[in-house]
């Protein structure tokens, strides 16, 4: 059972191994551009690849040392923990973060357990998030909703806010200046411009991209001729997904956020996706007063399922140096959290 690098000529039978937009051979190029070192392994049984993911090595600064980083993998099989020997080798990796796009279950915890990683001390992705079936029809969906959240749709349309696929760089320039305003607003911490800037120029934005390669859309909701809230849509293989939002501290009250989602959930009908995965979510009993629970309400009112991953696991290859940056990562973040 050889294991081999994918190269660039193997992207279209990769991207049918994988699951998620993370794991994409297109992201993977998305992070070589803001210079991140990526690794992409592959299976190959009689021929053909069974199995496969994407690794992303980061740097510790000013030191010799990198940490590993694979989220949204499949369930980690006992090939992938000898290749992770072989890299954290290679690469003096104090650990490597997995992060499976596995639902949470016994038999989950337990088959990670047994190929000894460990709980992780600091998740990175969020372990619950929302996830709404498109199959049914678009008036079942309508009725479906929160009355609420129904009232909000309707009170966006009569005041005659209009929803737009951009994918412009005018568009993506509004978008970036609204992201600035959302994080100030909410006060929590975003990727750097030129993160996104980086994305937005990497992924494709065609709707019905070739061989299951993600895909970006850019939409917007404009009032009165001003654009009030600009969301980043993904669309890979069956499943659109809303990774990136950003609204306007101005005309709040003409709920176009609720808008847009609502043409998100068509856009995906139209395209004939069978999931909307709204990229997070609290857990099952949220605290009113967390900064992101007005998020995880806002998207509870489409009535999607709420799931719940596996988690945050890491596989230590240093123990000592682990033990050591586990506890000056605790100390960054509380410092982080004291300054925002």
């Amino acid at each position: 059972m050889p294991v081999t690098l994918i190269t660039p000529e193997q992207r279209k039978i990769y991207n049918k191994i994988v699951d998620h937009p993370l794991q994409s051979y297109e992201w993977g190029e998305f992070r070589e551009k803001t210079g991140i070192k990526v690794i992409r392994r592959g299976l190959f049984e009689n021929g053909a690849l069974t199995d496969a993911f994407t690794l992303t090595l980061h740097s510790i600064p000013k030191t010799s040392f990198t940490i590993g980083y694979m989220p949204k993998t499949r369930l980690p099989q006992k090939w992938i923990i000898e290749e992770l020997k072989k890299i954290g080798k290679e690469y003096k990796c104090i650990f490597i973060q997995c992060e499976p796009n596995i639902q949470n279950s016994d038999e989950a915890k337990g088959k990670l357990l047994s190929l000894s990683f460990k709980p992780s001390t600091h998740p990175l992705f969020t372990r619950f998030t929302f996830i709404l079936d498109l199959k049914p029809t678009e008036d079942e969906l309508l009725k479906n909703l929160h009355p609420k959240t129904r009232y909000n749709i309707r009170v966006a349309q009569r005041h005659g806010v209009t929803i737009a696929e951009k994918n412009t760089e005018d568009a993506f320039t509004v978008y970036q200046e609204l992201t600035e305003q959302t994080t100030k607003r909410q006060k929590f911490f975003a990727h750097t411009p030129s993160y996104h800037q980086i994305q937005w120029k990497t992924l494709l934005h065609e709707a019905k991209s070739p061989y299951n390669a993600l895909s970006s859309h850019l939409f917007t909701a404009t009032y009165n001729k001003k654009v009030l809230a600009a969301w980043i849509l993904f669309v890979f293989k069956d499943t659109l997904y809303y990774p990136y939002g950003a609204s306007s501290n101005e005309h709040r009250e003409v709920m176009a956020s609720n808008l847009i989602m609502w043409e998100a959930i068509k856009y995906g009908k139209k395209l004939g996706l069978k999931k909307f995965d709204m990229w997070g979510a609290l857990g099952p009993d949220p605290d009113v007063s967390d900064t992101w629970y007005g998020f995880h309400k806002f998207k509870q009112g489409y009535r999607p399922d709420h799931i719940e991953f596996v988690g945050s696991y890491d596989y230590v290859l240093n123990p000592i140096l682990y033990r050591t940056y586990s506890t000056l990562d605790k100390l960054r973040w509380l410092l982080l959290r004291i300054k925002n």
